[in-house]
């Protein structure tokens, strides 16, 4: 009877264990962009193919607490770096999200200004695929699809055994935490590379509070304008910089 009472505890145990439920913490995020793809087959990408990588990685940190986050840029992998990306006052932008009250308050340097942005948190449209998943950091995540701005594609893995439902930048709204991201149309990839729970330190999940305080629609149809006659490019710099 005890050795029976022993197998049956220690099946709990690791029942408990591996079933994790975790509220708060820090997760480092490997950003990878196809740089070739994203210059394009033109003139001008091909010149810039002889001199530069292929991939570029970027890492940033989610840290959240309390059904809030704040995303924000860590470091860069120096071998694939690009030399636009020196002195790049975009690696001060900040992500804050509020999964509560459904308000996000973003600092974004935009055409040499720093700009305090609020608003409701973007709405997607996710349709969770069937018998598809992958494992991420450790979890096992599964697959889901949603569209942001109008049109363009994002394929998402995601884990309910972390409860803030959040993501990278402004992805949010799956049942669970997202650790990885596709967007085909912007080239990039965002997948999660570890976990920290203990000794994090929370008090900087708080919004952004320096920069100009602007309405988000309006600047997003400023720089609309500003880029419309830059083809692609203007296309995915109003993405990069609105999500």
């Amino acid at each position: 009877m005890k050795k029976i009472l022993f197998i049956i505890s220690i099946s709990f145990s690791l029942q408990g264990f591996s079933q994790q439920f975790i509220e708060s913490g820090k997760i480092e995020f490997e950003v990878r962009t196809n740089n070739y793809k994203l210059f394009g087959d033109g003139i001008f990408g091909e010149m810039f193919k002889d001199k530069y990588p292929q991939f570029s990685t970027t890492y940033f940190n989610y840290t959240f607490d309390n059904n809030k986050a704040i995303y924000q840029f860590d470091h860069r992998d120096e071998k694939s770096n690009l030399p636009w990306n020196r002195n790049n006052y975009e690696d001060e932008n900040v992500w804050f999200s509020n999964y509560e009250t459904g308000i996000y308050s973003n600092k974004k340097f935009v055409f040499d200004d720093t700009y305090l942005l609020s608003d409701s948190l973007m709405k997607i449209d996710w349709k969770l695929v069937p018998n598809e998943t992958r494992l991420i950091a450790g979890f096992n995540c599964r697959k889901a699809q949603g569209v942001i701005f109008d049109s363009v594609y994002v394929f998402a893995f995601y884990t309910d055994e972390i409860m803030i439902s959040g993501g990278p930048m402004s992805i949010n709204g799956l049942p669970g935490m997202i650790l990885g991201i596709t967007i085909p149309r912007m080239y990039t990839s965002w997948i999660a590379t570890k976990l920290q729970v203990n000794g994090v330190n929370t008090a900087i999940v708080t919004p952004p509070s320096k920069g100009k305080k602007k309405n988000a629609n309006e600047l997003r149809e400023s720089v609309q304008k500003a880029t419309s006659g830059w083809g692609s490019w203007g296309q995915q710099s109003v993405w990069n910089i609105f999500l």
